[in-house]
């Protein structure tokens, strides 16, 4: 799996589009033919399958790529605005459990230890925590005392909940400083029109028709521009971005997936599910993931186009889901890898699933799920 992070810089532009071509509703994006997409949100609570438990990969990206960016990139935009009396900072697709706080912990310690360092009065700081009306805030909530630690220093600081999709407007006109986003952004708006259903198959593979290629790409590049478009009417000139998300490496063959291999094993599980009866052909070709890995040049190029922000850097990392080696037999590292990539993958799915094909087979599904992964895994370390 390879994660781009991209650190852009807003700036001011005269915007021309009508206000019905600017806020085009979100819900009639999502409403498609595939209607499980409104489920889209984290598994939530802190049961064994959830979000808040099963999001190591995420933190890890923060820990290893994403902390370093996120301290410049703040820096930066503190100086540059002149050390501003109130600041209001970002997270969009927050999800459930404490990464959120991970994130804005660094951002608040960054500001506050730069004003001291100036001789500047700590500001006023606003952290909004973005996610879809479904995601489990409650959880995430759960977790300000363990915010409240890991501050050099309290200050000022307010923590609200913005419920919304980061596809259309969340804030008021040129109010926002710092946005980040992490492992949100990939996921689209809605499932692409026009997708072959005769396969079953989650997402594009190298025997997709180049058309669903297309069409996957048609609906980032809608949606991301979209995303941009907004962000450049709520942030301030001169404000800093910090998105990650799940990208590819390839260039020559649209249709190879180098960094997709858990959404292959996800469709290979729901076929083991048909051949033993217990979904129908028709079910699982009629459930495609509303999500979409870009290459670096199909990222550029979008945030180009728009002409809202300036990429300051662009960066690739690698990352898997848990086939590091570790200690202990090969065939306990094998099965313990595909148990842990099955609960990553269930808590981000698991609602979409259940909404299209019900939970009686949810359990079953990450069994074969764990299984395919540990089969994929011997592959790696033999």
């Amino acid at each position: 799996m390879d994660s781009i992070l991209i650190y852009t810089n807003s700036s001011s532009r005269c915007d021309c589009k009508s206000d019905d071509e600017k806020y085009s509703t979100v819900d009639e994006e999502r409403s498609s033919e595939y209607p499980f997409v409104s489920a889209l949100c984290m598994s939530g609570g802190d049961r064994d399958n959830s979000y808040s438990t099963n999001s190591l990969l995420q933190k890890k990206v923060l820990s290893m790529s994403t902390k370093s960016i996120l301290v410049k990139n703040t820096k930066e935009m503190l100086t540059n605005l002149d050390f501003p009396k109130c600041i209001k900072v970002a997270d969009l697709g927050c999800s459930s459990g404490q990464n959120t706080f991970l994130v804005m912990s660094e951002i608040i310690n960054t500001i506050i230890l730069l004003c001291q360092e100036w001789n500047q009065n700590s500001p006023e700081i606003d952290c909004c925590l973005n996610d879809l009306p479904s995601n489990d805030f409650n959880t995430t909530f759960k977790f300000i005392t363990f915010f409240n630690k890991k501050l050099t220093s309290k200050g000022s600081c307010f923590i609200s909940g913005v419920p919304g999709s980061f596809y259309s407007r969340l804030f008021p006109s040129k109010s926002v400083h710092f946005i980040n986003s992490i492992y949100s952004f990939h996921f689209l708006s809605k499932v692409p029109d026009g997708l072959e259903k005769n396969k079953m198959s989650v997402y594009i593979t190298s025997s997709s028709h180049l058309n669903e290629y297309k069409a996957y790409l048609n609906q980032f590049q809608r949606d991301f521009t979209t995303f941009l478009r907004m962000r450049s009417e709520e942030m301030v000139s001169n404000g800093r971005m910090v998105l990650t998300l799940i990208g590819r490496n390839t260039l020559g063959d649209p249709l190879y997936r180098d960094c997709c291999h858990f959404w292959t094993l996800l469709s290979n599980s729901l076929r083991d599910l048909v051949f033993e009866g217990l979904l129908s052909a028709s079910k699982v070709s009629s459930f495609k993931m509303p999500f979409y890995d870009p290459s670096e040049e199909e990222v550029k190029e979008i945030i180009r186009k728009e002409g809202s922000f300036q990429i300051n850097d662009l960066e690739t990392h690698g990352f898997d889901l848990g086939h590091s080696k570790e200690d202990g037999s090969l065939q306990a590292h094998r099965v313990k890898a595909g148990q842990k990539e099955a609960s990553c993958i269930r808590a981000v799915t698991e609602t979409m699933l259940v909404a299209h094909f019900g939970d009686a087979i949810i359990d079953t599904l990450f069994n074969k799920y764990a299984y395919h992964v540990a089969q994929h895994a011997s592959h790696l370390i033999d």
